[in-house]
């Protein structure tokens, strides 16, 4: 009894620590944002009117209110922070991983404007303008940058375990790996699984294919997590739980202190695409099925046309210095042009800076066989032989690939899209990999960002089929950074 009384207490400590972590890092963000939003208005202020300013300089009845700028800074920064915990942008379920944090920032600070546009007209408040879009454009960006800041340190934080949802996983053997395995692949996200709850579970056991320990049958879920001191019951299949046991079974959690998360059979499903729709009880999940033409594909094209010019504008000095590298190092011509399989499986020709030696493809049936990679449609060479003497140094550091803005801006690649292939690595696609031929072939890519040629076919398929179905210009801005920050920072997977 004794024994039974202190693992109640130790799962009561470890639940008011799990609730502790939201509401602190909750107000420290809060304090981060305050401290950005200071310094960005005031900072606004003195730049474009000096330390102070009286309301003189507005009209109408602003002139009874006898406002000076710093009053008015500062109505603005609590309004600002108002609005910012109203869209929920400290919300734990946002902060650390995806864009949504993000968007939420970027939306409330830009309703904030309209609304201050709309005041002003009303009470004909004539605000300095260069003061106003200054502030607003300045704050955005800085708190954008702040919140990478905090998403930087979480990152590592939570991969040593703090700052985690505890979570029992519950359902069939499959299910519970496959959605245990998602949430080990990203702890960013927050999610640490400390057990798993499956049909005829035996307790202290382990899940064959896994690491999770079995802490029961379904049954036994409740029990497990004050058990275990988990705060999070996430169900990963509802084959063997029938509407009344999973209502029973959210029933039984503390509110607030326990939380039920429902992972349904949507793998690979972009957040934008998904819509619940409650209908007699029943919450509906709609899936938007991924269109690929409109208004999204001319502003892809349109950005795709800006981006590459603006490189080839600023890197062109680059360019020039890597031709004469090229030339001066190796015998052979200094471009490298390849067949590669595009949009809807046309082929184009794709440029890039010799990096290897002129007979190197006459090489590279040899060489794969040897690796024993030859019948995997992702034709990579370790330690290659035919690389010249600055080859090495060009691929790891992806300069090669410069050349395909050129590409790019002719319309055969887009800046962000999966990798084009070659023809015999299309051969062997089967039906779910031929989709990544519905878009426009990248420079850069999600698997380009998530481990390069260190990742096996199978993800590399996984990551190039999330965004050709979720793809949007807000996720090709993201991967644009992060692919500045992989090339920067090269791994073992640049070769």
């Amino acid at each position: 009894m004794v024994q039974e009384k202190s693992t109640g207490e130790s799962a009561s400590t470890r639940f008011s620590d799990t609730r502790d972590w939201r509401d602190k890092l909750g107000s420290r963000m809060a304090l981060t944002d305050a401290l950005v939003l200071i310094w960005v208005v005031f900072g606004a202020q003195i730049v474009w009117l000096g330390f102070d300013r009286e309301a003189s300089g507005f009209s109408g009845s602003a002139r009874d209110l006898d406002l000076s700028y710093t009053m008015v800074s500062i109505l603005l920064i609590v309004a600002w922070l108002i609005v910012l915990a109203v869209y929920g942008t400290r919300g734990y379920r946002v902060i650390g991983a995806g864009s949504q944090e993000y968007k939420l920032i970027t939306d409330a600070s830009i309703r904030l404007f309209g609304l201050v546009a709309i005041i002003a007209f009303l009470i004909k408040l004539d605000l300095a303008r260069g003061y106003i879009l200054i502030a607003f454009p300045l704050g955005i960006v800085v708190l954008l940058f702040s919140r990478w800041l905090w998403r930087q340190w979480l990152d590592v934080q939570r991969r040593r375990g703090a700052y985690v949802s505890t979570v029992v996983l519950i359902g069939s053997p499959a299910s519970v790996a496959t959605v245990g395995r998602e949430l080990q692949r990203t702890p960013q996200a927050g999610y640490k699984v400390i057990g798993v709850c499956i049909p005829e579970g035996h307790r202290d056991t382990t899940l064959p294919g896994t690491g999770f320990t079995v802490l029961g049958d379904l049954d036994d879920a409740l029990l497990a997590m004050e058990r275990v001191g988990a705060d999070t019951l996430v169900i990963a299949s509802a084959d063997q739980l029938p509407a009344d046991r999973v209502r029973e079974l959210s029933w039984g959690l503390d509110p607030g202190r326990q939380h039920l998360v429902v992972a349904p059979s949507l793998v690979d499903i972009g957040g934008p695409r998904i819509h619940t729709r409650p209908v007699a009880g029943l919450p509906l999940i709609h899936v938007e099925t991924p269109r690929y033409e409109g208004r999204k594909l001319f502003a892809k094209r349109t950005f795709d046309i800006i981006g590459s010019a603006f490189l080839l504008i600023l890197l062109s000095p680059l360019l020039v210095f890597v031709m004469i590298a090229v030339k001066v190092t190796s015998r052979g011509p200094i471009f490298y042009r390849q067949e590669r399989i595009g949009l809807n499986g046309d082929p184009f020709d794709m440029l890039k800076f010799r990096s290897m030696v002129v007979d190197a493809d006459a090489q590279l049936a040899d060489l794969l066989a040897a690796q024993g990679t030859h019948d995997r449609p992702l034709f990579k060479v370790k330690n290659d032989p035919r690389l010249t003497r600055i080859g090495s140094f060009l691929r790891k550091y992806s300069i090669d690939e410069l050349p395909q803005l050129f590409n790019v801006f002719i319309g055969n690649m887009s800046l962000v899209g999966p990798r084009p292939q070659r023809e015999g690595e299309v051969a062997l696609y089967d039906s779910a990999a031929r989709r990544r031929l519905l878009v426009q072939p990248g420079m850069t890519g999600l698997w380009q960002v998530s481990g390069r040629s260190n990742l096996s076919w199978d993800d590399s398929v996984r990551l190039d089929l999330y965004y050709v179905e979720n793809w949007s210009l807000t996720n090709d801005v993201v991967l644009l950074w992060r692919t500045l920050r992989a090339v920067m920072r090269p791994g073992t997977g640049a070769f």
